[in-house]
């Protein structure tokens, strides 16, 4: 039996990813204007952030997680306890995910132009869940339905996230756990049990036209 039911955003960066721009202080009061609950820090190959967000949590839930940029697709893999090598395949990332008893989602499957995913190749891999929900799909209601899909075909939980990168799009999608408690191991436990229901909506094109100004900015800076 289930004690709490928690709206998290599991797909967010912060400045230590090199295209992200939300500080720890940006995200929980966002999320707090949002009524959520929480979100999973996932920066790109880096676990940098991990610590300063546990630390700045200001009574929100935070689930470690990282960003793994394999070949061909995005891995997030929840409570990491060390980096994982980039660049590896889909189904040789996942086991370095599981070799350190973390969680393995299939980030934004359907996300062009980051990942394509094949069909085969994820069927291969030993995914625990699939990210449905992602803010910055584009058609959003189009994508997240082929996603939905392939999380059918490989009968794998859901899950969803903004991948917010700016401020203005945290908690834009979510995911709603149903889990034994507020805390990290209780929640990734809940999500691979498939306690999970995924809600959002995509960013608009306003939105990604600012990310694009200041991704440029910062590698101009």
């Amino acid at each position: 039996m289930t004690d709490v039911k928690l709206k998290l955003d599991l797909h967010v960066h912060t400045v230590h990813s090199s295209d992200g721009f939300n500080t720890f202080q940006d995200i929980t009061s966002r999320l707090k204007e949002e009524g959520l609950d929480g979100y999973a820090i996932a920066d790109h190959d880096t676990l940098a952030g991990i610590p300063g967000a546990l630390k700045e949590n200001e009574g929100l839930t935070v689930v470690p997680a990282v960003e793994v940029t394999a070949r061909g697709a995005h891995v997030l893999a929840l409570q990491p306890t060390e980096p994982i090598q980039p660049g590896r395949g889909i189904a040789e990332t996942v086991d370095a995910i599981h070799d350190q008893g973390a969680t393995a989602v299939l980030a934004h499957p359907y996300g062009l132009p980051r990942s394509w995913v094949s069909m085969n190749r994820a069927k291969e891999a030993r995914l625990d869940a699939v990210e449905v929900a992602n803010s910055a799909q584009i058609p959003y209601n189009y994508i997240s339905g082929l996603n939905e899909r392939l999380a059918e075909r490989l009968s794998l939980p859901r899950t969803g996230g903004s991948d917010s990168h700016i401020p203005e799009t945290v908690g834009r999608a979510y995911t709603e756990v149903e889990a034994a408690s507020t805390d990290a191991e209780d929640v990734v436990r809940a999500i691979r049990l498939g306690l999970t229901t995924v809600h959002g909506k995509g960013i608009t094109l306003t939105e990604r036209f600012s990310k694009a100004l200041r991704k440029k900015g910062k590698k101009e800076a």
